[in-house]
């Protein structure tokens, strides 16, 4: 896999930390940027930690499961963006709430974990793709952490305009990724 697809895959997968961003972002009055990194740093932590999990989990039943590794690795992102895309339509991506709330670092740990969970999935299909999993987690981490910081800022200035585009983006990258690793390994292209 390469640098292009593991971005897209960082990007992706960072849409729906970015949603949650901009919620953030709605709830404060002025723009805070210690608060903002702190947000971002939860969700590249996360974003990061939990593919390396998926990957350790992976490398366990690789061998196992080798001969169907490519369609399980579409079958893994392409239900991630399918469902990304589905929750956006239907308007079940989380509730922003108005007003300067004060941050909540449970909550903040809670909504980090909940967002990162596809991440996991993304582990495990880079165990059977056999990436390597220190420069793909330190990239989808610190651009989770870019893209947050960011939503967060866009969520207090623009307010909530993006939040849906952004959540089905990220499903359609994750989807189109997923074909091109099965349409890869079946030597279609």
């Amino acid at each position: 896999m390469g640098i292009t697809e593991l971005l897209l895959i960082a990007v992706g997968l960072s849409m729906d930390a970015f949603a949650v961003a901009i919620c953030k972002g709605l709830s404060m009055r002025q723009f805070n940027a210690r608060r903002a990194a702190v947000i971002a740093l939860f969700f590249g932590g996360f974003q990061a930690l939990m593919p390396f999990l998926g990957w350790i989990l992976g490398k366990q039943f690789s061998q196992y499961i080798a001969q169907w590794d490519h369609w399980i690795a579409f079958a893994l992102l392409a239900f991630i963006g399918g469902k990304m895309i589905w929750e956006a339509v239907r308007g079940e991506s989380g509730g922003c709430e108005n007003g300067d709330a004060p941050l909540d670092l449970k909550e903040l740990l809670m909504l980090a974990i909940a967002t990162s969970l596809d991440a996991l999935a993304i582990g495990v299909t880079f165990a059977f793709l056999h990436v390597a999993i220190a420069p793909s987690v330190t990239l989808i981490g610190c651009t989770t952490f870019g893209i947050s910081f960011l939503g967060v800022w866009i969520g207090n200035r623009f307010g909530i305009y993006f939040q849906k585009k952004a959540e089905i983006a990220g499903g359609v990258v994750l989807i189109l990724i997923g074909a091109k690793i099965l349409l890869d390994h079946l030597g279609i292209l």
